[in-house]
């Protein structure tokens, strides 16, 4: 009965779709103004931002050694499971060879990239 009220009241205030949308879209545009003004000093973010960005780079010599690892422990697998292979005389081993090859140099290529995309210089 109530919502009955107010769709009259609003169809009688702005018969128009294009005017109830405008209303709409100022009625958003000023709420959120209000919002960022009441919001104000941004200082808490940043400082929490910059405190994640100190804590991040003190875990990135551990990762780059654990990339050494991961490429080392790929390199190992790898060289058996072409061994394998060869002595099957299969056919795909310089597929398997590449692969492995291109794994380690990804590894290792994002342990010496991983420092300077955080500015570590070391």
């Amino acid at each position: 009965m109530f919502k009955g009220k107010i769709r009259k009241w609003m169809k009688g205030l702005c018969p128009s779709g294009r005017l109830k949308m405008l209303s709409l879209m100022l009625l958003a545009g000023t709420t959120a103004a209000l919002a960022q003004n009441a919001a104000g000093d941004y200082t808490a973010g940043t400082t929490a931002l910059g405190t994640v960005t100190t804590e991040i780079a003190k875990y990135v010599p551990y990762v780059v050694k654990l990339c050494y690892a991961i490429a080392g422990v790929v390199a190992i697998v790898g060289a058996i499971s072409v061994y394998i292979k060869m002595n099957n005389e299969e056919q795909d081993v310089k597929k398997s060879i590449m692969m492995i090859v291109g794994a380690c140099i990804f590894l290792v290529a994002a342990a010496q990239a991983l420092p300077l995309f955080f500015g570590i210089t070391s």
